[in-house]
């Protein structure tokens, strides 16, 4: 007899990559996946701790699915991820409704773990240890994820998918419960990569996206041998069916020329680099123990904009990091307008229990001004971004095309044309009119209007004219013109 199951995602691409995981594992214990909690006998909740809205919004959720519990007893509501690995025993405390509690690098035990809560053995957990719980390999070990479990169902969209080269950090940012949550920094074989690219590109996807919490500090040594994101790059450009390789998210002191060199070089490689700053004040990086300078950052932003033009940069910001001066938050101003980012992910701090800036530092800028604050650098950003897309108006740009736009999704257009809505190699979102016959596919489309987020376009079978001119197609990268852009 089959089980239905509804699960939620909250937070990262990893916390999705880990859903779609489950449900894969799932799948193969008899369960069908329903949209509608209603309908479940399983119910889980795969979580976020990085900031502590993520997980108010989770206990929101649990207070909510209480009622479902006390209408169907032999319901299992579980709760997965970061969030789990850190409460812990808290979950059952605050939800005393809720039957299990997995943290991210114990998910391969969930149909396990499901089984035994729904045969009555009571509450169950599955934890990795701690950082200080044992030997390092041992600690390591009960951070393994269970890669390749794959299912198409849960992905964005059936030709985009994300691939984990990397779990963990070593890093220890002084705000950040990662190191925690997801345990030692490891990076996976090659082969296994490699041999996973294959099975995506023969499932249809067409764009693979790698993951790791510092992608591009990912290193795997055996035999000898080292082998570094850029060598990967160049291993999976060359497999058939794959037409886009992305990676996220990169730490700016392991932003190598070998790197950038591939990222130029290869045909199928974006050239979009999300790379957080998260401060311009280089003491606040101090006490974020980022481990750069904003000078370094500077830098790095010198050696991509000579070795790829043309690449978009992405970043993160927190405001109201504890003990921030409003001289300190200009600083981050600045570094906004020097660096014209295509787009920044800007976010209040959040004091998370456990982390080192908890311990050492008060969290003492007041809500109103962070909220000022990230307002500020929020407007600046759009300014920016809705600037910089003015370039490509009149430009022709290859778009993957994702499916129906949120518009279309409003209208409920059932009709052949409708507005469809996909992403540039350098990842910026474009919307134009199209078929259903389009979705899946690289398209070429002009770009006529844009705004602070998303470039306005229709689709052409070939140039309109000589003024028209591609910015982003990987054949012609290498050749932007800076002046023209």
């Amino acid at each position: 007899m089959p089980h239905f199951l509804y699960i939620k995602t909250v937070g990262c691409q990893m916390n999705v990559l880990d859903s779609e995981m489950v449900v894969a594992s799932l799948r193969g214990r008899d369960y069908e996946l329903v949209d509608d909690p209603r309908n479940a006998d399983t119910i889980l909740l795969n979580t976020c701790s990085v900031r502590q809205h993520a997980e108010d919004k989770i206990y929101s959720i649990l207070g909510r699915l209480r009622r479902y519990k006390q209408k169907g007893p032999r319901k299992i509501i579980g709760v997965l991820g970061c969030m789990a690995q850190k409460d812990q025993q808290l979950i059952f405390e605050r939800a005393p409704h809720v039957d299990l509690v997995v943290g991210p690098g114990q998910l391969q035990q969930i149909a396990d773990l499901i089984e035994k809560a729904r045969s009555g053995a009571g509450r169950q957990m599955g934890l990795s240890l701690g950082r200080r719980d044992g030997p390092a390999r041992e600690i390591r070990r009960s951070h393994e994820t269970f890669d390749p479990l794959r299912d198409s169902a849960m992905r964005p969209t059936p030709f985009q998918a994300y691939l984990r080269i990397q779990i963990g950090c070593d890093k220890f940012c002084t705000y950040c419960v990662v190191p925690t949550t997801r345990g030692p920094e490891q990076g996976r074989s090659p082969e296994e990569i490699v041999a996973e690219a294959r099975i995506l590109a023969d499932q249809g996807c067409k764009e693979i996206t790698l993951l790791g919490q510092t992608v591009n500090s990912y290193k795997y040594a055996s035999g000898g041998k080292t082998t570094r994101l850029a060598d990967l790059l160049y291993a999976l450009d060359g497999i058939d069916g794959v037409e886009r390789l992305k990676f996220v998210t990169n730490y700016p002191k392991d932003m190598n020329a070998d790197l950038l060199e591939a990222a130029r070089d290869l045909p199928k490689c974006s050239s979009y680099l999300h790379v957080p700053l998260q401060s311009g004040s280089n003491r606040i990086l101090r006490h974020m123990k980022r481990g750069y300078t904003v000078e370094d950052y500077r830098e790095m932003m010198c050696r991509v904009r000579e070795m790829l033009p043309g690449a978009a940069v992405s970043s993160d910001f927190i405001v109201g990091f504890c003990g921030e001066t409003e001289d300190e938050f200009q600083q981050s101003v600045e570094m906004v307008r020097e660096c014209r980012f295509k787009n920044s992910f800007i976010f209040k701090y959040s004091e998370r229990p456990g982390t080192k800036a908890a311990d050492l530092f008060p969290d003492d800028v007041p809500d109103d001004v962070k909220r000022r604050r990230n307002n500020e650098l929020l407007a600046l950003q759009a300014a920016i971004g809705e600037e910089d897309n003015r370039r490509f108006i009149r430009s022709t740009v290859e778009v993957l095309v994702e499916g129906p736009s949120k518009k279309a999704g409003k209208q409920g257009s059932e009709g052949d044309t409708l507005q469809l809505t996909g992403r540039t190699i350098c990842d910026r979102i474009v919307v134009f009119d199209g078929t259903r016959r389009q979705i899946g596919e690289i398209v070429p489309v002009t770009i006529r209007d844009c705004t602070a987020h998303t470039l306005i376009g229709e689709v052409v079978a070939e140039r309109d004219g000589p003024d028209l001119f591609s910015i982003e197609t990987p054949a012609l990268r290498r050749q932007c013109e800076e002046s023209r852009l």
